[in-house]
């Protein structure tokens, strides 16, 4: 009988994780150059499929295969939800802000991709700590603080591309509110001594960074 190489799953992740931060950068790109050159309306509409495809690739590289991980997993999307649509509802602790239509379906007035995505976020966030720290509470706050980075460009862009406007200016309490919230669900996800991959974290990051800085500065 021969035996497999002792390599050989260690080349399958980079593999996985090549594949992964291939698809995900040409997603981004495209989505980029796309608008740019004029066909906003059809790219936006799309945004829903983008966010799906992100999910997607990170529960295949994590891997998100067990039921404790998938519980695990699943509250953060809800801590996500239950911020946004209390924020939606009272104005606390984001500010008045309502959702516009290309963000998909909507539970109590709130994109369920929203909760979604802070999940994606803070994994993906938890997992770049990881990297350069070892005290939880510095871990969160850096992992807060990622969150208020990538929101600065993406107010810029979310009324023009109908995902959420304010009824004014964005307003302070929105970026502290992220930054608190952020914080906290990197602590949770610690607390949980959660795993990511720290290659495709970073680059899930980076592609939505440049995607929104990218645009808020040539539209």
């Amino acid at each position: 009988m021969i035996e497999k190489p002792s390599y050989l799953p260690d080349q399958i992740v980079i593999q996985k994780e090549h594949y992964a931060i291939g698809i995900l950068w040409l997603f981004q790109f495209s989505a980029i150059v796309g608008i740019v050159l004029g066909f906003q309306d059809w790219f936006i509409e799309k945004t829903p499929l983008n966010l799906i495809i992100q999910i997607v690739l990170l529960l295949w590289i994590f891997p998100v295969k067990q039921m404790k991980q998938l519980l695990e997993l699943s509250l953060l999307f809800a801590l996500g939800m239950i911020a946004e649509i209390v924020g939606v509802a009272t104005g606390f602790p984001f500010g008045e802000y309502t959702y516009g239509s290309n963000l998909g379906f909507k539970l109590m007035e709130v994109p369920v991709l929203i909760g979604c995505n802070w999940a994606v976020l803070v994994f993906c966030g938890a997992a770049i700590a990881n990297r350069f720290f070892s005290s939880i509470w510095i871990k969160s706050f850096f992992g807060g603080a990622l969150m208020v980075l990538l929101d600065l460009p993406m107010e810029v862009l979310a009324p023009t591309f109908d995902f959420w406007e304010f009824s004014g200016p964005v307003p302070f309490e929105n970026y502290f509110s992220w930054f608190i919230i952020g914080a906290l669900m990197h602590f949770v996800f610690h607390s949980l001594k959660l795993k990511g991959n720290f290659a495709f974290s970073l680059n899930l990051f980076l592609a939505q960074f440049v995607f929104f800085t990218v645009l808020a500065i040539l539209l």
